[in-house]
């Protein structure tokens, strides 16, 4: 399943009415928490248990690639007690559910500077990547320490490495460097909890990703909430640049 990179702004990718890659920031865990006078850290444990269900629902309606975001380069800025109570469900997610996820054929990556993490996590990380390598029914990326300019520069700095008297640079030649560059770029973002923005998430990979925000907070988003989401998706009209009248006439 897993493909090469095609960038949208070199060409006019392939398109149905099922998203194909779907990218999805998880907001509103803590809201929800708050909401019934719980610590945050239950609005997150209850956000583990949607993610199992958006898998599933994903895998039911075709979708090939699921990402999402579970910890931002700038989440670090939250209260201490709480990023090691984020990392401890993370150390525990991986530990309870990658059998499980292999069981059914996902394969599961992590893109960002999982450098950061404690050598526990970061073992787990690359364990559950090579047991579920060779799996094609669904990708499930999960981008963690993960930062759309750190992704880019982290390409561009890869680049160079490899190309240390070189002058310039294309897209082409940088795409292959880039985190994701073994998934399409996202047919449709979602993002939970009201907010409007895109918090410095796949920068460069959503150039022509349609946009999707609700009010529903993270854990009470399921397989419903996603449907309506792909309606959405199915209603607009996608031209990469072109008119609505090239469209008609393909």
């Amino acid at each position: 399943m897993i493909r090469k990179y095609f960038s949208s702004t070199a060409g006019v990718p392939e398109t149905s009415a099922i998203p194909r890659h779907i990218a999805i920031i998880m907001d509103g865990n803590g809201r929800w928490a708050k909401k019934r006078m719980l610590p945050r850290v239950a609005g997150h444990q209850r956000g583990v248990e949607r993610v199992r269900d958006v898998i599933q629902a994903c895998i039911e309606s075709g979708v090939e690639y699921l990402t999402l975001f579970a910890f931002s380069s700038e989440n670090w800025r939250r209260p201490k007690e709480e990023v090691s109570k984020l990392m401890e469900l993370f150390v525990l997610a991986l530990e309870r559910e990658v059998d499980k996820l292999h069981s059914n054929g996902i394969c599961l990556k992590v893109v960002g500077d999982i450098s950061r993490f404690s050598p526990q996590l970061q073992e787990l990380i690359r364990a559950g990547e090579a047991l579920t390598a060779g799996n094609e029914r669904l990708v499930l990326t999960i981008a963690a320490n993960y930062g759309g300019r750190w992704d880019i520069l982290n390409a561009m700095n890869r680049w160079l490495a490899e190309h240390p008297d070189a002058r310039q640079i294309d897209e082409a030649g940088l795409t292959p460097y880039l985190s994701m560059a073994y998934a399409p770029e996202p047919d449709l973002f979602i993002r939970t909890g009201g907010e409007q923005r895109i918090s410095n998430y796949l920068i460069w990979q959503l150039a022509y990703t349609e946009l999707y925000f609700t009010d529903t907070l993270w854990p009470d988003f399921g397989s419903k909430a996603l449907q309506q989401a792909i309606a959405w998706y199915q209603k607009r009209e996608r031209r990469f640049g072109r008119t609505s009248e090239q469209l008609l006439q393909h």
